[in-house]
């Protein structure tokens, strides 16, 4: 008896034993776009390969939460969708908001035109009305509003939306033009008053608005399309006297304000001016960043400064494209080759030229997305979401580049590489998430991991060489670590999701 006692319990042991080596292992879903076609692609073969990364997740390491991810509600964009068949209408507001497309969260359009508007135009034609009592919205009435409403009924979580002026009209400027020049300071009341305008407007269409940036590009853009001029000095002094103060007069102080909303190389000069001090920093919400300072660098030193001087507040990358480029047709492999480039590449200062060399177009939002997320970063918005073959309109004939292109003429449209490569991120980190803390045992690896709020884990590789390399991911876990291996293939990116940690 006392044999078959020993007996049944080593047999316990040995299938309490293979049940835990069951547990260590993590279930798991990876979706792949790559220069190999595949396009947010499930994969469930993997190759077991000499070139192996280590990758360990530390969820109990929590950084920045996620507002989320998106693009920029232009005319132009709406523009065009008026001119495609209904079908193709909702096709790409479903890819864009639907369920089952990139599911983007975080939205951004613009106050007054832009470049990438038919005309410039303004809220505020009747010249000298202090008050506005002239204002209107009806120059959006036609494509914009009938746009970002059509999106808000397609998305099923609803998505932020915040609005960034260009310029004010050219009467309330001392250079009395729409490119360049400031505000006058006796106007500073009406502009302030204009916000608040434009949020009642956009209300009273069902369009809530989540913030603002208070000035697109305020060392302007080399005086080409609608601009004006802030110094950090002169926005502080217009967000704390006047913008911050009237929002609150008028019940509306929950609006989010984001300071700056340039290029990563002025952040440092910008929040130690914003955030000098208590009265400076009440009305600021956080900082607004693009990304035309270089085609390859996050600029992950700047990042760090910037959250280290306000911790507490958003750091938001409201910006982004492919830019000066005529986009490429239907030629995918265009998006994977290392043949764009942009305004710095033909006219940036001597000592700035190495900033700007040729780039794939897919590899400048991988980087840009990853190192921001790794850096504390919260937002990442792109640009124009839809274009024509032309990289317009755009009345400045300031060609770009946009995730999705179209042309009118023959109702027909394409998903650039761009599109997949954005969705990685927007489709699976979901607003709320926390950026979590990983080790990367890989230089040539690009990796950021987030938790959402269901409890999921998104991590998102970028493998920019031509080797394909197997995965060893570890999961750090309270009582035990779960492990998982799969591979990623050459030029690609990858997004893992682990369910309900």
């Amino acid at each position: 008896m006392e044999k078959h006692h020993y007996l049944r319990v080593f047999i316990i042991m040995i299938v309490l034993s293979s049940c835990n080596m069951e547990n260590k292992k993590i279930t798991f879903e990876v979706y792949e776009t790559s220069a190999r076609g595949n396009k947010l692609t499930e994969i469930t073969n993997f190759s077991s390969l000499e070139n192996k990364a280590v990758i360990t997740l530390k969820p109990e390491q929590t950084l920045q939460t996620i507002t989320g991810f998106g693009g920029a509600f232009t005319e132009s964009s709406a523009y065009l969708l008026n001119q495609l068949s209904q079908d193709n209408r909702n096709k790409i507001l479903q890819a864009y908001f639907g369920k089952d497309g990139a599911r983007y969260s975080l939205t951004r359009t613009h106050m007054n035109s832009c470049d990438f508007s038919l005309t410039n135009y303004s809220y505020t034609p009747v010249e000298n009305d202090t008050t506005l009592e002239h204002f209107t919205i009806k120059e959006d009435m036609d494509d914009l509003i009938p746009m970002i409403k059509d999106a808000l009924d397609v998305s099923e979580d609803g998505f932020k939306i915040f609005a960034s002026p260009w310029t004010a009209v050219p009467w309330m400027k001392d250079n009395k033009k729409w490119v360049g020049g400031k505000l006058l300071p006796e106007y500073y009341d009406t502009w302030a008053l204009f916000f608040s305008k434009y949020v009642d407007a956009y209300k009273k269409e069902g369009i809530d608005i989540w913030g603002f940036t208070v000035e697109n590009e305020p060392h302007g853009n080399g005086n080409n399309w609608e601009s004006m001029h802030f110094t950090p000095e002169e926005m502080t002094d217009f967000v704390q006297n006047h913008l911050g103060p009237k929002l609150e007069a008028d019940g509306k102080g929950d609006l989010k304000i984001l300071g700056y909303d340039q290029n990563r190389e002025g952040l440092k000069e910008w929040v130690d001016v914003m955030y000098k001090d208590e009265a400076s920093s009440k009305y600021y919400d956080g900082t607004a960043i693009h990304w035309y300072e270089s085609t390859y660098d996050y600029f992950p030193e700047a990042l760090q400064y910037a959250h280290k001087k306000a911790p507490d507040k958003y750091l938001i990358q409201t910006e982004a494209c492919v830019d000066s480029e005529v986009p490429k047709w239907k030629d995918d492999a265009w998006y994977w080759s290392k043949e764009a480039t942009d305004w710095g590449w033909d006219w940036a200062p001597e000592d700035q030229k190495h900033l700007h060399p040729k780039y794939v177009p897919v590899y400048r939002y991988a980087r840009d997305i990853i190192g921001c997320l790794n850096n504390w970063v919260d937002g990442w918005v792109d640009w124009n979401m839809v274009l024509n073959k032309q990289g317009g309109p755009n009345w400045f004939k300031n060609w770009c580049v946009a995730p999705v292109i179209v042309d009118p003429e023959t109702n027909d449209v394409y998903f650039t590489p761009i599109y997949y490569t954005l969705a990685h991120f927007s489709k699976y980190i979901r607003p709320n998430a926390k950026v979590i803390g990983l080790e990367n045992s890989d230089e040539e690896l690009m990796v950021t991991a987030s938790q959402n709020p269901d409890g999921s884990i998104a991590i998102v590789i970028f493998n920019e060489t031509v080797i394909p390399k197997s995965i060893h991911l570890i999961l750090k876990d309270k009582s035990k670590d779960k492990s998982a291996e799969f591979s990623i293939n050459p030029q690609a990116i990858q997004t893992i999701i682990i369910p309900n940690v």
